[in-house]
């Protein structure tokens, strides 16, 4: 069973946190939405509370689905493509999806090998120096320098165990992800897919990810933002994802 809390009150959204983080990383949008929503913040195997839990990404999706039942699912990153995952397993639960700096996999086998190995030498550095020695490298890449200091979340992040991350990047890193891409145009729920618009690389998978899935799909940029849009641009993040829950009527 994976950690999870429980704030406010209406329609349940279930959010998924990314790597290195806990369900205590969402800046000020987990407040945000709970004024009209039950959110349920859970740890995503190997982190926070659920340390312990050792799971790929097709079972991840499985505990996250015991955890949050009927719901709109929102994930961010690694929770992002747990959430595909999850939309394509136990599509009777997901009554919407919203996904954050996401993607469906790496195409192209080399270029996927080339990950893993790189997910396993971060798997070993983490476990020979310590998870405070392996953020300070993992928050100053470019893909996360954007993050202001007040929603790095570090308290937060230093309270994951070495072999809890290292096990989610080798059980659920992207190296060792099964290309979704050819199995998304099944999904029928509506779905958000969100990018910052400085994050060229993101911006380019999201609208991939809403080709691949079709009309039910459509892509929000949001302004001045990069990887971490939820943290880099918290209201206009937030306006965003309420707007469209309230189109969608969840």
């Amino acid at each position: 069973m994976l950690g999870a809390e429980r704030d406010g009150h209406g329609p349940r959204l279930v959010l998924v946190h990314g790597f290195s983080q806990t369900r205590d990383c969402w800046g000020p949008l987990a407040g945000e939405l709970a004024i009209d929503h039950e959110v349920v913040r859970v740890d995503a195997p190997g982190h926070g509370t659920s340390g312990s839990v050792a799971a790929g990404l097709w079972e991840a999706a499985t505990l996250v689905a015991d955890v949050g039942g009927q719901a709109t699912y929102l994930g961010y990153s690694m929770g992002g493509r747990l959430l595909l995952h999850l939309a394509l397993s136990r599509a009777d639960v997901v009554r919407g999806l919203v996904v954050i700096g996401a993607t469906a996999g790496i195409d192209d086998p080399e270029v996927r090998s080339r990950r893993a190995a790189d997910d396993e030498a971060r798997a070993r550095r983490i476990e020979q120096h310590g998870v405070g020695a392996f953020l300070e490298g993992w928050l100053d890449q470019p893909l996360l320098a954007g993050v202001p200091e007040e929603h790095r979340c570090m308290e937060a992040r230093r309270s994951n165990t070495a072999a809890g991350l290292a096990t989610s990047l080798r059980l659920a890193g992207t190296g060792v992800q099964e290309p979704l891409w050819s199995r998304l145009e099944g999904l029928a729920m509506p779905v958000l897919v969100i990018a910052g618009d400085a994050d060229a690389a993101f911006v380019a998978h999201g609208r991939r990810l809403v080709r691949s899935i079709g009309a039910n799909a459509s892509l929000a940029l949001v302004p001045g933002a990069g990887h971490a849009a939820h943290l880099e641009a918290p209201g206009r993040c937030s306006a965003v994802v309420r707007r469209w829950l309230a189109g969608q009527g969840l």
